[in-house]
């Protein structure tokens, strides 16, 4: 239930975001008319398939963002009509007809050929803005499509996508509750009804140009993120807590001078079993008998995401500072794309991150799904009666977190005096994150949840293209050379390609690896035209040069002096390379 209030509240945000501005013109177009029987079904149209189409794109392969193609052709059709039939009431009378008569097959249940010409209309527009809308991905959007891309399509996908479509819709009908009446009586006490109608139909024709020429999720997601990120990012960290935990605050209290020592951490439950895994890493399977008594930290990661790998320095010192006061911690390692279900992959990282506790392999999500876990990290503390105690999501907390496990290990008669919390000294992608300059966010290259791509040949499903980008504003990116992109993926076909992103981060990472062949591929990065010098990341020189060996996270720029925004670019000079996703820091 959370999870769907949270996605509410995330569609609900939208109403601040400029991506939302070329669809205000298709509703507020409907000022006028009675909210029931025209606003609303335009509004339950537009939900519902956006809804619908979301799920599919989160699932369906490359089939369904070809059949959305054609929707949206036809849709950017429908409503350039729309637009043209308010311009002129000539034009209405004639290239209106099919739609009306259209709505009045749709709407031939509602008993009055009026109102069901009215319904039938409002809801074949909500039905085309639906196909168009493509909403700036902010971190609950991006939470709700990675839940659908791990869990394919069922219910609970859908559900979320419908409540954060519900949520745009109420704030839609909000703001058109506040600046329709103000609309309408402007337009009736200034006499100007015709003069206004023309306004509205270049609005709408507007709104469909600017979707057709793929500015919404360009230009206006480029200026959406700062703004309304921050406040999802709030919006998930209130409301991602239990509430019966009241923040989970790590505090004790002691029963007596001769008492047992007892942690006022609330009691969440039982913990799941760790049954499920496919593998174990460090260890022989670790089940309840082999845990009995013990405090465990369970650590939710995946080994290419970068705030997993900013927290495994201290997950890591944690280990090996309480080990022997009977702390367990055990990383559950549920991949978030293909090549991390591998298993050979992920005991190549758990050795280069140097970790020595027991790893779980979740490849099928069975302990994932047992915690109803949403998260990459995910930190859950069990007491040595086998209870939940203490929850946290994302980075940071650390020296909340440390407090939580003293006070565990306490209460269990293991542990002693509160003593100071550790201190890692992280280097390279492990580093934490320079927050206070971070403008840029995780960016998908796969269709299924890629944004802001701005190469002028579009986004081409599984079959190679040649692609082209010049001067990508921030926050976008874009191919040059020939790439076969596929759902999570964009692979290169040749030598010399590469990919364009402007940023606004201390930190710049991408996720690579070779081709299906092994073979190593080299590549040259130049930030602003030029080597990055200082400014270079872990992973390549001074002058830039690099060479991609396994599929891993890559940290290639970590900006030396002021953080600005740059023009980052990475040209491979083998082919081959496949390339998952940016993330920031």
């Amino acid at each position: 239930m959370t999870l769907v209030l949270i996605a509410y509240l995330g569609g609900a945000l939208t109403i601040l975001s400029p991506c939302i501005l070329p669809v205000l013109p298709f509703v507020f177009a409907r000022a006028e008319q009675p909210f029931l029987r025209s606003t609303l079904p335009m509004l339950i149209g537009m939900a519902v398939t956006f809804a619908l189409v979301a799920t599919l794109a989160a699932v369906g392969g490359s089939w369904a963002i070809h059949a959305n193609e054609y929707g949206r052709l036809a849709a950017i059709a429908l409503l350039a009509v729309f637009g043209l039939s308010l311009l002129s009431p000539r034009i209405a009378s004639i290239a209106a007809r099919p739609v009306v008569d259209l709505g009045n097959r749709l709407a031939k249940t509602a008993g009055s050929s009026g109102v069901g010409s009215t319904v039938g209309r409002s809801l074949v527009l909500g039905i085309a803005t639906g196909l168009l809308w493509a909403p700036c991905a902010g971190p609950i959007l991006g939470l709700v499509l990675t839940g659908a891309a791990l869990q394919g399509a069922n219910l609970e996908t859908t559900v979320l996508l419908l409540a954060y479509a519900a949520g745009a819709a109420t704030s839609l009908a909000a703001a058109l509750a506040v600046g329709g009446r103000l609309f309408v009586g402007m337009k009736r006490s200034l006499g100007i009804g015709e003069r206004v109608r023309q306004v509205l139909g270049a609005a709408v024709l507007a709104g469909v140009a600017t979707i057709a020429l793929g500015l919404d999720t360009g230009l206006l997601a480029r200026l959406s993120y700062a703004g309304t990120t921050a406040l999802e990012q709030t919006v998930l960290d209130r409301l991602q807590r239990n509430p019966a935990a009241a923040g989970t605050e790590a505090t004790t209290v002691v029963a007596g001078p001769a008492g047992p020592f007892r942690s006022d951490l609330p009691d969440e439950g039982p913990a799941p079993a760790l049954d499920g895994a496919v593998e174990w890493l460090n260890t022989p399977a670790l089940d309840g008998k082999a845990l009995r008594g013990k405090v465990v930290l369970v650590d939710f990661w995946t080994y290419s995401c970068i705030n997993c790998i900013r927290t495994i320095p201290y997950v890591r010192a944690w280990a090996e500072k309480y080990q022997d006061q009977g702390l367990v911690v055990v990383g559950v390692h549920a991949p978030e794309f293909a090549f991390e279900k591998k298993i050979d992959n992920v005991r190549k990282a758990v050795d280069a991150f140097g970790i020595a506790y027991p790893v779980a392999i979740d490849n099928d999500y069975r302990i994932w799904r047992a915690f109803d876990n949403s998260y990459w990290p995910a930190h859950y503390l069990i007491d040595a009666q086998g209870r939940i105690r203490y929850h946290h999501f994302g980075e940071g907390s650390y020296a909340q977190t440390e407090k939580a496990i003293q006070d565990l290990l306490r209460e269990a008669g293991s542990g002693s005096e509160a003593d100071t919390a550790v201190t890692p000294d992280a280097k390279g992608a492990e580093a934490g994150p320079d927050l206070a300059n971070l403008r840029s966010g995780e960016t998908y290259l796969g269709y299924q949840r890629a944004a802001n791509f701005v190469s002028p040949e579009g986004l081409a499903a599984d079959v190679p293209r040649a692609y082209s980008v010049e001067s990508p504003a921030l926050n976008t990116w874009g191919l040059f050379g020939t790439w076969t992109v596929g759902g999570e993926k964009a692979m290169l076909e040749g030598p010399g390609g590469g990919i364009a992103y402007r940023f606004s981060a201390r930190d710049l990472h991408l996720v690579l690896g070779p081709g299906p062949d092994r073979k190593p591929v080299r590549f040259q990065v130049t930030v602003d035209g030029k080597p990055p010098g200082a400014g270079h990341g872990a992973d390549i020189d001074e002058a830039g040069n690099g060479t991609v060996t396994s599929t891993r996270l890559y940290q290639l720029v970590r900006q030396a002096g002021p953080v600005e925004e740059r023009t980052f670019e990475i040209r491979f000079l083998d082919p081959g390379v496949e390339a998952y996703a940016f993330t920031f820091g």
